[in-house]
């Protein structure tokens, strides 16, 4: 069985509601206000909505892989350019081995079929 659009698309919405709900957990400063720490468990709990669908075509470690993968390089983007926080070379030469081991994952790797 081929991976679906939609089971790309669910995967894609798992990355966004995840990213989204890290990011709250900057702004909700220790779950001590309530709307972003609302926002936190409704994104985290959409994101595991999306991602459990994603799994009807994916392998599990190759669907988390890519989820996690995008994940950290999306949300230390956010950081950088939203919380004023700093990335060193190191930081940027293994964000970017993460990004070269998710297009690998997707171009290359036959497990993403079932």
């Amino acid at each position: 069985m081929k991976v679906t659009l939609t089971a790309y698309l669910s995967l894609g919405l798992a990355i966004i509601m995840e990213v989204a709900g890290t990011s709250l957990l900057t702004v909700s400063e220790q779950f001590s206000r309530l709307l972003p720490s609302i926002g936190v468990t409704v994104c985290y709990a959409a994101s595991f909505y999306f991602l459990s669908i994603s799994l009807s075509s994916f392998p599990v470690g190759i669907a988390y892989a890519i989820w996690s993968g995008l994940g950290i390089l999306l949300i230390s983007s956010i950081g950088y350019s939203f919380f004023g926080q700093t990335l060193d070379i190191p930081a940027i030469i293994g964000l970017g081995f993460i990004l070269v081991g998710v297009i690998i994952v997707n171009v290359f790797s036959k497990s993403s079929l079932h």
